[in-house]
């Protein structure tokens, strides 16, 4: 649903200047589009997203073993991390044992820290996911006392509705 009607719907719409409101971040993006195309100065648009609600996409399910792999992975970085600016430091064919060790001793630290903390949720939460933000309402907004033009502009766009 559009809404390019140029009165607006709220007060906060009002004190914003809203030019259209979207159901989707898409069209949202096509209106600022379709507006830069027609040369408006798009840097006094905002693109504002309402009706926040979070969303946690379920990737699948979370083991011990899983846990801790995962955990031995990222010791495992980190210890690379901390074995590079150790060997910085060091001369000569030393810094290379660094590395490795730094890389053996973060995963194994890792692995240990990622399953315990998976074990003490006490099974509370045995699925991984991944969580994300998404607006129920778009609003796409003026600057700059540009919100009559950016309407008109958005209004002499719409498609032809035929009967």
């Amino acid at each position: 649903m559009t809404n390019l009607d140029p009165e607006p719907l709220d007060p906060v719409s009002a004190a914003w200047n809203t030019v259209a409101s979207y159901d989707s971040y898409e069209e949202a993006q096509a209106a600022v589009d379709r507006l830069s195309d027609e040369e408006f100065p798009v840097e006094n648009i905002d693109i504002v997203g309402s009706g926040l609600r979070l969303v946690e996409h379920v990737t699948g399910r979370l083991t011990k073993g899983m846990a801790a792999a995962g955990g031995a992975a990222s010791g495992a970085w980190f210890g690379l991390f901390i074995g590079l600016l150790v060997g910085l430091f060091t001369p000569g064919p030393a810094w290379l044992g660094l590395l490795l060790g730094g890389v053996l001793i973060g995963a194994v630290w890792g692995a240990v820290f990622g399953y315990v903390g998976h074990a003490a949720t006490g099974g509370r939460r045995d699925f991984s996911s991944v969580r994300s933000l998404a607006a129920t309402r778009y609003d796409v907004i003026a600057r700059g006392g540009q919100a009559e033009r950016a309407r008109a502009i958005l209004h002499d766009s719409r498609p032809a509705v035929s009967g």
